[in-house]
This record gives structure tokens, C-alpha cells and sequence, in this order.
């Protein structure tokens, strides 16, 4: 099972470190741990995690999947059984287990995208997403060997799946089992390979799958749909779809968290005298009262017509900002009462004591 610790806190580095932060930190904790200068038990199995961490941080584009991700990527990348067998031998830190693994392999994980509009996102969507992944091939079942023919003993390990050697390091000698590149571990070698799928028992195809979106997801989502990714190698498990969400942007409305903005622009008559209209939403429309005098700035809220919150009940609110529009041409007609109407308020030039504009602290 791969251990699902953050990579990061495994090296004590943070999420924005630099590639030389990350292997500084692999090289003192290596140092450290490593079991020819730490005879603890513990700082073995440390010293495995701290490699694998730095296995996958040290290269851009692992480390840019796990980023995105999180640990659901890494089965597929670097199962940590895998590294420690390529790098130490399966007999690193423990007891020795001679003989060959299994061949049975995971499938891989497959990435896709889907595009949705606010109210598909909001409310949930049925949607076909065709995706590129691969199935256990027909001709062969599987197997990777022309039909009629079987895998024979590898003639590299002899059988045992595992090499040995020895490496120099900066610890003195060491002398590592790892699993043999022929046989891939397994002990077996394919010699007459299915001429279909060459050998890897599984073939590319191109399918649609039916995801169901459930209501409320954001903009960069990933959902993860099980075993719909690449078929298993051997009898293998079949890895997991990750589908990226993309939200398209909504002619009217912002989304913050469950919430919806808009703005609303109020004719500054309106503001003054108050109004009722008909304001849309997601769902049809919903009947707003602005009030007398309202000022620029104002929010009205219409609870309950937002986003549903995804995985539990309710939905977040509409804000509709107010923004009193001020004509920016008078007709003479117009401009006649806007100066009658100035000086019924005294706010004329011409009036005695006009009220005069002012400054004041803005409110907190």
C-alpha cells in the first residue's frame, strides 16, 4: 500500500520550496538515516520514505501531478514497493525474501477533463467523457504471449526475479538485490510475444464513460471514478479515472464559495422613489424590492438561491450588489427639474444655506 503521508513533511520542507531546498533536505536526512550509519529499525523505514518523497519532489512534472492530485497519483507513478525494490533490493532493511513477485500490476490512472456550465456545476449533470486508456488484450487474454505459446524462465535471473549488485557510495560498499529489467520481477520472459499487444497483455482503446457530476463542484475539481482507468497487467486491478472540472465563466453572476455576485445597476430615480423587478437566477427568477433611498454599495440577498453545497444539505445565497447610476447627459427638460429638484432639497448654488457636499469617514 503506498503511504499516503504528505511527500512534503516526509523531506520537512514546505510547498513552495526550490528544487535545491528539496535536495538539501534529502541529503541531510539520507545522512542521517541511511542503515550504514543508523542501526535503528525505525530509521530504515524512515530512510525508504524520505527516498521515495524525494523520488517524486526532485522531478517537475511528478511533482506538478502531485500537486494537483495529491497521494491518488502516486500508485500509478511510483508504487513505493516498486522504488525500494528498483533502488535497495526487496531485502533492504529486513529479512530477504528470495523468489519472484507476482505479475499482476495495478492499471494505470487515467487524467481527463470536462467543461460545464455554472448551472451544471451548481445543480449536477449527467455527462459521456470520452477518454484514451488501456484494455486486457483479446488475442491473448492477457497473457502477452502469442496464443499457443507460454513464458519461459528468465534467463537473466534464472528464475529468481531479482539481480544483485554492488554499488561505492559515500556509506562505503553496499551490495543491493533489485528486481531483474528483464523479467520485470517476475522471474518470467516472454519469448514469443503476442503479436497484438507486444507483449504488454493490454492494448490501447478509445471509450466513452457516464459520470455523473454531483451538485456543487468548483472550478478546478478533480472527481476521482474508480476503476475506470487502465486495465490490470496479469490479473491485475483496474486504476482510477481523475476528471479535471472546468467551469465556464456565467454572463451574470461570480461564484465565491456557494455564494453568486452580481451587480445590480439601480437608476438613480429608482434608488430614491424604490422599485420592485424581476432579477434571474439559476432556476428562473425571483421578485426583488429595493427600497426607497437605497445607496450604492447596498447587498440584497435572496437566501437559498445559490450553489448547493457539495456532499451536504443547503445552498449558499445571491448577493446582489447595488450601483446607483448617474445620468451622465441631461436633455433640457431633464436638467430643468434635476435644478428645480435641488432647489426644493436646497442643494442649488442659487439657494440660501445649501447643503453642501462632505467628506465623512467611511463606515467599518
Amino acid at each position: 500500500m503506498a503511504d499516503t503521508r504528505d511527500l512534503y513533511e516526509v523531506l520537512g520542507v514546505g510547498r513552495a520550496a526550490s528544487t535545491d531546498d528539496i535536495k538539501k533536505a534529502y541529503r541531510r536526512l539520507a545522512r542521517e538515516l541511511h542503515p550504514d550509519v543508523n542501526g535503528d529499525p525505525e530509521a530504515g523505514e524512515r530512510f525508504k520514505r524520505v527516498t521515495a518523497a524525494y523520488e517524486v519532489l526532485s522531478d517537475p512534472a511528478k511533482r506538478r501531478q502531485y500537486d494537483t492530485f495529491g497521494s491518488q497519483a502516486i500508485p500509478d507513478l511510483f508504487p513505493f514497493s516498486d522504488i525500494f525494490d528498483a533502488f535497495f533490493g526487496s531485502g533492504f532493511g529486513g529479512v530477504r525474501t528470495r523468489g519472484p513477485r507476482t505479475s499482476a500490476r495495478r492499471g494505470g490512472d487515467v487524467f481527463a477533463q470536462v467543461s460545464l456550465t455554472l448551472e451544471e456545476a451548481a445543480f449536477g449533470v449527467k455527462r459521456e467523457v470520452p477518454i484514451q486508456s488501456l484494455e486486457t488484450c483479446a488475442r491473448c487474454a492477457g497473457t502477452g504471449c502469442e496464443p499457443g505459446t507460454f513464458p519461459t524462465r528468465c534467463g537473466r535471473c534464472g528464475g529468481a526475479g531479482e539481480v544483485q549488485d554492488v554499488q561505492r557510495s559515500l556509506f562505503g560498499t553496499i551490495m543491493t538485490a533489485r528486481a531483474c529489467s528483464t523479467c520485470r520481477g517476475t522471474g518470467q520472459e516472454i519469448r514469443n510475444p503476442c503479436t497484438e499487444c507486444r507483449g504488454d497483455g493490454r492494448v490501447p482503446r478509445s471509450q466513452v464513460v457516464t459520470v455523473e457530476i454531483p451538485a456543487g463542484v468548483s472550478d478546478g475539481m478533480a472527481l476521482r471514478i474508480s476503476a475506470a482507468g487502465d486495465s490490470g497487467k496479469q490479473g491485475g486491478s483496474v486504476g482510477d479515472l481523475f476528471l479535471g472540472v472546468a467551469v465556464e465563466p456565467h454572463p451574470l453572476y461570480e461564484r465565491r464559495g456557494s455564494d453568486l455576485i452580481t451587480v445590480l445597476d439601480v437608476p438613480m430615480t429608482q434608488a430614491a422613489l424604490g422599485m420592485e423587478l424581476e432579477v434571474p437566477t439559476l432556476e428562473g427568477s425571483d421578485r426583488v424590492k429595493i427600497a426607497p433611498g437605497t445607496q450604492s454599495g447596498t447587498v440584497v440577498r435572496l437566501r437559498g438561491k445559490g450553489v448547493p453545497h457539495l456532499g451536504r444539505r443547503g445552498r449558499g445565497d445571491v448577493l446582489l450588489h447595488v450601483q446607483v447610476a448617474t445620468p451622465e447627459r441631461l436633455r433640457k427638460q431633464e436638467r430643468t427639474l434635476m435644478e428645480r429638484l435641488a432647489e426644493i432639497r436646497r442643494e442649488g448654488p442659487g439657494t440660501r444655506e445649501p447643503v453642501a457636499a462632505r467628506l465623512r469617514r467611511p463606515e467599518t
